[in-house]
């Protein structure tokens, strides 16, 4: 058996031990998912109007508010940076 087949069969393994349940050397790496609507309605500001200050698509926005899709990784950090720090976000988009 060759290496490829040797690591594909060992990761298959631990892949199996983690849906089990079962501690061992799996890597978890959790996202967390911003509360999109929260974060605008935080701010005060319409679908339309977070869209457009925030550069998101608005279909995407409703697919994220209506719980369609999820924001990926780096979607989420930018709506973490958003819920923390608006007038920064909008400041840094408005000077380009």
């Amino acid at each position: 058996m060759d290496k490829f087949s040797k690591e594909l069969i060992e990761s298959l393994t631990e892949a199996c031990e983690h849906a089990e349940g079962k501690p061992g050397a799996v890597r978890v790496q959790v996202v967390e998912i911003p509360d999109v609507r929260a974060i605008r309605r935080g701010l005060r500001m319409s679908q339309q109007e977070f869209a457009l200050t925030y550069r998101i698509p608005l279909a995407t926005l409703k697919n994220w508010e209506q719980g369609r899709r999820q924001p990926d990784a780096p979607a989420a950090a930018y709506l973490q940076v958003i819920a923390k720090r608006p007038r920064e976000a909008r400041e840094a988009l408005s000077s380009q």
